[in-house]
């Protein structure tokens, strides 16, 4: 199982970045993924989430309003759109996966992940 994120990049202030993650060796329409960022210095933490089965997200506070995170199943792919990026925004986010639909924003309740991409934001 690999998952495969790219779309990273340095932007200025202000501006957009949509990530992908894409999934192969198994199929996930039916598990939940998120996006987790990590910066340097700092613990990883949870950005956002999408459930198998039926949709629903989650986000954490500070990026509710300006990321938007959805998924292709037919394509094995979770998105991140992310508009009004901020320099507190710069990290590297990293995709991930579980087995179960349900939606979580644990680190430790997903078993899968990408080797992340890089995302700097320029004041």
């Amino acid at each position: 199982v690999q998952l495969q994120a790219s779309g990273g990049g340095l932007v200025q202030a202000g501006g957009s970045l949509r990530l992908s993650c894409v999934a192969s060796g198994r199929t996930f329409s039916n598990s939940a993924m998120a996006w987790f960022r990590q910066a340097p210095g700092k613990e990883r933490e949870f950005v956002a989430a999408i459930s198998g089965g039926v949709i629903s997200t989650s986000y954490e506070d500070s990026v509710k309003g300006r990321f938007t995170i959805s998924r292709d199943k037919s394509k094995n792919t979770v998105h991140l759109q992310m508009n009004s990026l901020k320099p507190e925004d710069t990290a590297v986010y990293l995709c991930a996966a579980r087995i179960s639909a349900s939606l979580a924003s644990v680190a430790t309740r997903f078993v899968y992940w990408g080797q992340g991409t890089q995302v700097t934001v320029s004041s």
